[in-house]
């Protein structure tokens, strides 16, 4: 891919046009596969990292951190720190107690300084809450956020799966209070229903108006949109096709996927390519955060930069996915 830098929402912090998502280190990826991904991203000249405290607490054997840790060891051994923009998260509950969840602000600060240790830096560049905690209140939450920045210990700080009301909210206080502000936003946001209605029902134009980043995660839909699920055949062998089925098999969805193959076959590209490339050709989207198990999967994703979908083609994928067309169907 060609290099491409975006700003941040509002900041002036430059990242690159895909991110790197790394929930699969030290789960679906070892160590070694991992560095080899973490090596070509860098090499293509992707800058932007993102982890998260819990990755990957859910798999067997893995006690939360692991991914922070491979990047960790990535890092010092790569020996250039300061080219990346390292993203990491806080709020989900890292080991057994009350203690050890949340976004108040004793666990906020006691899980920034373990990630630091984990990731082997001196500061995170942005960190995230990974989600909504209703047990604290936003001022406590963004004044913890602000005291890490006013300590260097963190650059930016950014929000994910955030309803709007929250988001709006969030902007208002440290807005008030004269606190750091978020600067952006991790949605899940993709072609496919219901994350496509998800986030453009109110996220999206609360973001363009506030000036917030577009960060989506799952871009692909967990591989839905990815060329391997088509209407008529057979599931591919994979553990999460049965509930990929049961959640985004509709017509419309189907729909979809058949705009994007006949459109990736048109430009000589793969549906993944075309589904990333809509992403991109969205006005409130920075970076879409891409996963990958191996490099030749990396290199494939990181070819959407280099495709510039015409506004016809994008317009044929609006269309085809249109969520308040999908509503009106159901007579809602």
């Amino acid at each position: 891919m060609h290099v491409e830098y975006r700003k941040l929402g509002r900041s002036g912090l430059k990242v690159s046009a895909l991110a790197l998502g790394t929930m699969q280190f030290g789960w679906t990826a070892d160590e070694a596969a991992s560095f080899q991904v973490l090596d070509a991203f860098a090499e293509a000249g992707g800058n932007l990292i993102d982890t998260a405290d819990i990755y990957s607490r859910w798999a067997p054997g893995n006690p939360g951190g692991v991914s922070e840790e491979i990047i960790g060891r990535w890092l010092k051994a790569q020996g250039h720190r300061e080219d990346f923009v390292i993203a990491t998260k806080v709020r989900g509950l890292m080991r057994a107690g009350i203690l050890h969840k949340g976004l108040n602000r004793r666990h906020i600060r006691a899980a920034a300084e373990a990630s630091l240790k984990r990731l082997q830096i001196d500061y995170i560049d942005l960190y995230q809450v990974h989600f909504v905690d209703r047990d604290t209140p936003i001022d406590e939450t963004l004044e913890a956020l602000d005291l890490l920045v006013k300590d260097g210990l963190v650059r930016y700080i950014g929000a994910s799966n955030y309803p709007a009301w929250r988001l709006v909210e969030a902007l208002w206080v440290s807005d008030k209070r004269n606190l750091a502000r978020f600067v952006s936003l991790q949605p899940e946001y993709s072609l496919a229903q219901p994350a496509r209605a998800g986030f453009e029902r109110e996220l999206a134009q609360a973001c363009l108006a506030f000036g917030v980043g577009v960060l989506p995660y799952s871009p692909l839909a967990g591989g839905f949109l990815s060329g391997k699920y088509r209407r008529g055949q057979p599931l591919p062998a994979s553990v999460r096709a049965g509930e990929i089925q049961l959640r985004l098999y509709s017509d419309q969805n189907l729909d979809t996927v058949d705009a994007l193959h006949a459109i990736a076959e048109n430009r000589s590209a793969t549906p993944a390519k075309v589904a990333l490339a809509w992403l991109l050709a969205q006005p409130w989207v920075t970076a879409p955060i891409v996963g990958a198990n191996s490099v030749a999967q990396l290199r494939d994703l990181l070819g959407a930069v280099d495709l510039k979908l015409t506004p016809e083609e994008v317009e044929r994928l609006n269309t085809v996915s249109d969520w308040q067309r999908a509503r009106s169907d159901t007579g809602d």
